[in-house]
């Protein structure tokens, strides 16, 4: 494989005072660090166990762990959206989602609510994993969908990212990809991790106790989606 010229002569640039800065502009080079930030920061949004999560659990002991690894992927999907913009300092998009906070946290404590006591009163059926292009896509989508209408996690990573070292405005779209691609990475690796451990111990549960799973995980998120709905609802009634 021969080397790039371009990036040859700026690599020889080095010794000069602003040799680095050029090399950073080409984007001819991948900075490491900068994807195992990303990485580090996908983790520490996958891991705590929310809503979503305990709706990628059910999903794989009850369909399998493909179904369950799809629809934690439609989160790092969403997650990753998020992360573009707050890494490019998008103000305007980041403004118009933040400016209609409390209509999307309404609208997805809605949604978990509804999905909550599908949960609570779905009983399975003892058939074998669903399977399916339909359903995976289904998986995937529903998945995107509750996560996109959670702008926390847009907050969380505009207090974040500074913390890291990383500088809102003027960034290189080369410097964005780097960061989302770890992102992706890190996240996704987790939902593997959790989805291949959690299918691991599908056969071993009977129907009652997965009946008993789904109730809890079930009221669980419906607790959550109230939550979300109660201070959208304090504000505009002036209590909050």
């Amino acid at each position: 494989m021969g080397i790039d010229p371009v990036c040859a002569i700026f690599d020889a640039t080095l010794m000069s005072g602003d040799g680095q800065q050029v090399k950073q502009q080409t984007g001819c080079y991948v900075d490491a660090s900068i994807v195992i930030q990303g990485v580090l920061v996908g983790l520490i949004l996958a891991v705590p166990v929310g809503p979503l999560s305990l709706m990628c659990i059910r999903r794989t002991l009850s369909e399998g762990r493909l179904h369950g690894i799809l629809s934690g992927i439609g989160v790092t999907a969403a997650d990753a959206v998020y992360a573009l913009v707050a890494f490019l300092g998008l103000t305007a998009i980041s403004g118009l989602i933040i400016s209609h906070v409390l209509f999307l946290r309404a609208f997805a404590g809605l949604v978990l609510i509804a999905v909550g006591l599908r949960i609570i009163f779905f009983l399975p059926d003892g058939e074998s994993e669903k399977t399916g292009q339909e359903s995976y896509t289904r998986d995937f989508l529903s998945m995107l969908t509750l996560a996109i209408a959670s702008p926390m996690t847009l907050l969380f990573l505009m207090v974040t990212l500074p913390g890291y070292g990383l500088v809102f405005g003027g960034t290189s779209l080369f410097a964005a990809g780097e960061f989302v691609a770890g992102f992706v990475l890190g996240s996704a690796a987790w939902w593997v991790i959790l989805c291949g451990a959690v299918g691991s111990l599908r056969s071993r549960i009977s129907p009652n106790m997965l009946v008993l799973i789904n109730r809890i995980s079930g009221l669980l998120i419906v607790c959550v989606g109230a939550v979300m709905i109660s201070e959208p609802l304090l504000i505009l009634a002036g209590l909050f």
